[in-house]
């Protein structure tokens, strides 16, 4: 077990509050009108709750992955479907910081930060479901871009979202695999 720091509190309450009062009661109604909403997507992102993962350098909120598992606890207390997107969308944040180049952290991070943009990850595969290790989709180096084949479904977002981060095996050798070099082909548009 783990202590529960002030600003831990501080941060459960902001979240609690807002999954409360913005998201729990409207849930059901936007489950059973299968209503994804953007809107409070973007009042989430105005409270850091869209770069959970992200450096402070490039305007995310820089918390650890126990802080997040506060935050997310809290929002799935309200609506366990919106705290799922909430994830990926910081998964694929995490992602442009992490492995884009200074113009793509530029170019995304902010309106991903914020919520004006979303993002989402392509990663599950009809027959193999979302298990990365026996992914199908390729990616194959054409050289300046790589080209795509597979065939991705269930991508949380969908139609709604900014930038998609899809999920694929490459044929490059191991000092070439970086994620950089793919990530940025990729994310380069």
């Amino acid at each position: 077990m783990f202590e529960i720091s002030d600003d831990q509190k501080s941060l459960i309450g902001m979240v609690h509050d807002f999954a409360e009062t913005k998201i729990a009661p409207m849930a059901q109604k936007w489950d059973e009108e299968q209503h994804f909403p953007i809107d409070v997507l973007a009042q989430a992102g105005q409270l850091g709750m869209g770069g959970i993962y992200a450096s402070e350098e490039h305007g995310g909120s820089a918390l650890t992955r126990s802080d997040a598992v506060l935050d997310f606890e809290e929002l799935a207390n309200a609506d366990p479907t919106l705290a799922a997107y909430i994830s990926i969308h910081n998964m694929v944040v995490w992602m442009v910081d992490s492995f884009g180049n200074d113009e793509q952290r530029a170019k995304w991070l902010p309106d991903l930060i914020s919520m004006e943009q979303l993002g989402s990850y392509c990663l599950t595969e009809p027959g193999i479901g979302s298990d990365a290790a026996a992914l199908s989709t390729r990616a194959r180096n054409d050289g300046d871009e790589y080209v795509l084949s597979g065939v991705k479904q269930f991508i949380s977002g969908a139609g709604s979202s900014g930038l998609y981060i899809v999920m694929a095996r490459t044929a490059v050798t191991a000092p070439e695999a970086s994620a950089p070099s793919w990530f940025q082909r990729i994310c380069r548009d």
